[in-house]
């Protein structure tokens, strides 16, 4: 769902309301603390107003370009983790894998496989159109966000957002910066708070525009005045590192861009 709503406000609505939107309140106890997914028809789930628990539905499948692209993308990495040019580099994404710790929807510290972190790093860059990186990197960590990153302008007529990135860590320094990827949210009302999904992958920074520290992107989502939008980013080093994704802050798109 697009919005996240209050399970206690259904209870003033009118009866066909309640029918049709079923939200349940949970607060678990014995030993159980929280939730994730879904179990037979029910979705478990939190939000900023508590758990809750809603009926699963199937979503209509689009068979969208993204969408194919998406899974052929997927399968063909999957195809070459099991080939025989990867016996040489599995045992190196392995070791990877165990070194670094990532967190799930409960917020536990829980570790990856190499073919995991192989699909995740590689899957991107045949998105935007770069070659896959067989060797695994040699620095166990992910790689550091970029704080300075933000949205600092956008033109309502040409449809672009202007972004600021910092210009360190771009040369090479044993593993530097080699893109930020960047994705555009739905367009809200500028009195939300929050944003959740969807989110739409615009464009990237690459060395050189982020050595100029500055880019202007097209938008994915139109927007106008008085809208505010949301973007997250995530990094990718030299040797392949990503990062995770991370939220900047959103931008209400003011008078002066008409």
């Amino acid at each position: 769902m697009d919005h996240k709503f209050n399970p206690e406000f259904f209870k003033h609505q009118p009866c066909w309301l309640n029918q049709s939107v079923r939200f349940a309140l949970v607060k678990y106890g014995a030993g159980i603390i929280q939730m994730s997914g879904s179990i037979a028809g029910d979705v478990h789930a939190r939000n900023r107003m508590g758990n809750y628990i809603r009926p699963r539905t199937k979503p209509v499948n689009p068979h969208s370009t993204r969408q194919e692209n998406a899974r052929a993308i997927i399968s063909y990495l999957a195809e070459k983790w099991h080939s025989p040019t990867m016996d040489a580099q599995r045992g190196g994404w392995n070791t990877y894998a165990a070194a670094v710790p990532m967190t799930n929807r409960l917020g536990e510290t829980i570790h990856l496989t190499g073919f995991n972190h192989f699909i995740r790093s590689n899957a991107i860059k045949l998105e935007v159109g770069l070659s896959e990186k067989l060797v695994a990197p040699s620095t166990l960590s992910l790689p550091a966000k970029d704080h300075t990153l933000q949205c600092t302008g956008s033109d309502i007529i040409d449809q672009t957002f202007t972004f600021e990135c910092s210009v360190n860590g771009w040369d090479p320094d044993g593993d530097p910066k080699y893109y930020i990827f960047i994705y555009q949210g739905r367009p809200q009302l500028k009195s939300r708070n929050f944003f959740a999904t969807p989110w739409r992958y615009m464009n990237f920074f690459d060395a050189d525009s982020g050595k100029a520290g500055t880019s202007d992107m097209s938008a994915v989502f139109a927007f106008a005045l008085d809208q505010k939008v949301w973007f997250q980013a995530r990094l990718l080093t030299v040797s392949g590192r990503l990062s995770q994704r991370w939220t900047l802050d959103p931008r209400t798109i003011p008078e002066d861009e008409v």
